[in-house]
């Protein structure tokens, strides 16, 4: 976050998302406030918190996709948690203290994965002598077999070494190098990844415990092995397989030696306070309603009763220790078709002070989505089919067609936004995906006549609904 501003902020994210300016210029701020926060003296930084963001708009026009963006984005802890999911405290499910320790998980394997980075070129170091070992072990030194009265009166008695053992000793040390030597440079240019080896790893199998966590809100599984870790020696056992795997399982036992796991811990807890970030997704679905009586509905209120603590600030216990919350970022979002803003308590009302409105998806958003953001639909189509040799090939006019039936199709039937465009595309692609690998030439093109061929009863079916409303 040092180096990027808010517009550089913005400028990621529209490389994956067309439009909604405004929401992407509120997440901007929002993550830039959170660094700028970083820089304040103590006294103030405490009294700072988080301007939380509620995004409104239809489905299938970014929201959940901005959401996914900003995980890869930063590098800060990140969950995306659907609040559906949650019920009031009493009833049968998930309570809503599991996302705090669902993102406390998520920083911790964050801080670790940077300290196994700041310890790869090390951990690589070793793997390489444990591979080398495995493929050409080093000559054991042979075990004297002097008895007690051999070592008091000499060795006269024993019988000389005839020339059949002598030869059964192996190579000697410097064909032993020079061996380890060629296979040590086969090794570090990849040319031994294939070849069998068998490898000696620790026996990670023991029965896993479950035992109720505080409260008994959260089952909290414990492993035999961690708990009596101390006491017995852990257990080894040989497994045969190639050296490529043998590597992944050398880094990670060798990482998990070189890291701590204490200070991993610890540092986890202070990034997932300081720099949490969570995404509610479906936060409409449980607005409060008028409705009384017995099924899912009962809860709704509740669960936001239970989610205010924690946007509010409070303390939520876990595993590896309490975590504050008051830090924490909190992003929802939501169609709102069905239900307001003003539906939530006002209470939680108050703790998203920034609502931003996502407008639904025009024909030209569809055209731009088809083809401008770094994934766009019609580049993976022509890498999927590009593995059959097969070139696939829009003309212009097509592509607008393309999204004229996209937009058309939402306005006749169900609005599912941009996800209207993974639908329009199988069906316009379903013959030529069939048929791809049978192909006689390297190329097809995609033209504007084939597209309105493919759709042409949709496009009818559309003329016929909005016939009728003509005078």
């Amino acid at each position: 976050m040092k180096d990027m501003t808010p517009s550089q902020i913005v400028k990621e994210l529209d490389k994956y998302i067309i439009g909604q300016e405004e929401a992407k210029k509120s997440v901007a701020i929002a993550l830039r406030n959170r660094y700028r926060r970083r820089l304040l003296p103590e006294k103030m930084k405490d009294e700072i918190t988080p301007r939380n963001i509620i995004m409104m708009g239809p489905t299938g026009v970014g929201k959940t996709e901005i959401a996914r963006r900003l995980a890869k984005l930063l590098d800060a802890p990140f969950i995306k948690v659907e609040a559906t999911k949650f019920t009031e405290v009493g009833y049968v499910g998930r309570d809503v203290e599991s996302m705090i320790r669902d993102l406390v998980n998520t920083a911790i394997r964050l801080v670790k994965q940077r300290e196994i980075d700041k310890v790869s070129k090390k951990t690589e170091s070793i793997v390489n002598d444990r591979l080398l070992d495995a493929i050409v072990p080093v000559k054991k030194k042979q075990s004297s077999n002097r008895t007690p009265y051999d070592m008091m009166f000499g060795q006269n008695n024993q019988k000389p070494k005839q020339p059949e053992e002598a030869l059964l000793t192996g190579p000697t040390e410097e064909e032993l190098r020079n061996k380890r030597a060629m296979y040590k440079a086969q090794l570090l240019n990849g040319e031994l990844e294939d070849f069998m080896i068998e490898i000696i790893v620790e026996d990670n199998s023991s029965i896993p415990i479950g035992v109720m966590g505080a409260g008994g809100s959260e089952e909290i599984t414990m492993n035999m092995n961690t708990m009596l870790g101390s006491i017995f020696p852990k257990k080894k056992k040989k497994r045969r397989t190639t050296v490529a795997q043998a590597r992944k399982i050398f880094t990670a036992e060798e990482s998990q030696r070189l890291i701590d796991m204490d200070a991993i811990v610890e540092e986890g807890l202070r990034t997932a306070e300081q720099d949490g970030i969570i995404f509610l997704d479906e936060i409409d679905k449980i607005a409060g309603s008028n409705y009384k009586g017995s099924g899912p509905d009962v809860s709704r209120e509740g669960v936001q009763r239970d989610i205010l603590p924690i946007v509010e600030g409070c303390t939520v216990t876990t595993k590896y220790g309490p975590v504050k919350t008051d830090y924490m970022l909190f992003i929802g979002a939501g169609a709102f078709h069905m239900s307001k803003v003003s539906d939530l308590i006002p209470e939680l009302q108050g703790r998203f002070p920034i609502k931003v409105k996502l407008e639904a998806l025009s024909e030209e958003d569809f055209l731009k989505i088809l083809t401008q953001p770094e994934n766009a639909i019609i580049k993976q189509y022509k890498e999927l089919l590009k593995t059959e040799n097969v070139e696939l090939v829009f003309e212009d006019a097509a592509l607008k067609a393309l999204a004229k039936m996209a937009y058309m199709e939402n306005e006749t039937s169900e609005n599912i936004g941009a996800r209207r465009l993974y639908t329009v595309m199988e069906k316009l692609l379903e013959d030529i995906s069939f048929y791809a690998s049978e192909y006689d030439r390297d190329v097809f093109t995609v033209t504007e006549e084939y597209v309105k061929g493919v759709f042409k009863e949709e496009e009818e079916d559309f003329r016929k609904d909005t016939g009728k409303y003509i005078i």
